[in-house]
């Protein structure tokens, strides 16, 4: 029915934020570990991506030995991160504990943006419980059940990302956390690829995402190379991503770990600047109606019927008579077949723009 109101669809409160369908994204500036184990760096990225207008910033906590085994190979392009054993890598960013994290959320508090942090142990579950208003599960535990029983436990909201994933595993995480104790559960596209090259990002995945999960929001974890453009993360918010996620840095041409393909502050500025002036042009509301800066064009631009030959009072007009012109002051084309045959109760001159008080039916 044109005069229904529309489902506003699911709703995920996320820190500062409510998101639903349609909500301008919320941006997760992901430090992870581009510290580089230095508090104070920790505290600049913080700083940068406030500025830079990043919803929340997001850190990782781990310890390499309940990690990863001494022998696990690396999956990232050792082009860029030379390391070649996931432990040795971990190793070298896992030196910042509860007291860390603890200053890292005030000092975002004190700045007005959101602090996450994705935990990769138990331990990091249960101390980032006060400090988070929402968890953040990474695709490398999307099976990893007793690990989101865990978390679903603490009945905050979680957001998923889905790297790597089937849509079978997707389900069992997702029936997971819900049976746990997680009721507001938002679902990242992501390919686990470091960098992800263009075509292999499968933005199409967003819609299929929303498709299998209607009752889910949809987010977008980025691991592209940024563009001038900002080209994967405007795309995959125009396809129904809610949440953007991407790395965050303060120097792309830091060598190693996540700043190769990382986003900096200049990056965020222009994807948040790009963002408003995408929901500027998207507007408010999906139901089509006039708006109120169409008033005077729908008036003026819109046709009347129009006298097209001069009438006598008491003459009953013919499509003859009749002709449709500009401006839309009178009685709309809409009603031509209910206006021909109607009898003119004064003297009509070529060009009169007709009215209803101008008519009468013949039999009246």
């Amino acid at each position: 029915m044109g005069n229904s109101v529309p489902d506003p669809g699911p709703q995920v409160l996320l820190g500062r934020r409510t998101l639903h369908p349609g909500s301008p994204p919320y941006v997760i500036a992901e430090i992870g570990v581009n510290h580089e184990g230095s508090l104070a760096q920790a505290r600049q990225l913080i700083e940068l991506a406030a500025e830079g207008g990043a919803d929340a910033a997001k850190f990782q906590s781990y310890s390499a030995d309940t990690l990863a085994s001494r022998d696990s190979p690396a999956y990232w392009d050792m082009t860029k991160e030379p390391t070649s054993s996931q432990h040795e890598l971990f190793e070298k960013y896992s030196n910042f504990g509860e007291d860390e994290y603890v200053e890292l959320a005030s000092h975002c508090s004190a700045l007005g943006i959101d602090f996450l942090c994705t935990p990769f142990d138990d331990r990091s579950v249960e101390f980032l419980e006060p400090l988070v208003p929402a968890y953040k599960v990474a695709s490398a535990d999307i099976t990893n059940v007793p690990f989101l029983q865990r978390i679903a436990s603490r009945g905050k909201p979680v957001v998923l990302s889905t790297g790597a994933s089937t849509l079978a595993e997707i389900d069992l995480a997702v029936d997971t956390l819900e049976r746990g104790g997680s009721r507001e559960i938002v679902l990242l596209h992501c390919i686990l690829n470091y960098p992800t090259n263009n075509q292999n990002a499968h933005l199409r995945m967003i819609t299929g995402l929303l498709r299998a999960y209607p009752d889910r929001l949809v987010g977008y974890s980025d691991h592209t190379l940024p563009d001038d453009s900002m080209t994967a993360l405007v795309v995959a918010h125009l396809l129904g991503a809610v949440v953007i996620e991407k790395h965050f840095t303060h120097d792309k041409k830091l060598v190693g770990n996540d700043h190769y393909h990382a986003m900096d502050v200049t990056d965020l500025r222009r994807f948040t600047a790009l963002v408003a002036d995408i929901h500027q042009l998207l507007g408010l509301s999906d139901v089509k109606s006039p708006i109120a800066s169409e008033g005077v064009s729908r008036l003026n631009a819109r046709r009347s019927i129009v006298v097209n030959r001069p009438v006598k009072s008491g003459d009953v007009l013919t499509d003859e008579d009749l002709t449709y012109k500009r401006p839309g002051s009178g009685l709309s084309p809409i009603h031509w077949y209910d206006v021909v045959g109607r009898v003119a109760l004064r003297d009509l001159a070529v060009d009169e723009v007709l009215q209803w008080e101008d008519l009468a039916r013949r039999d009246d």
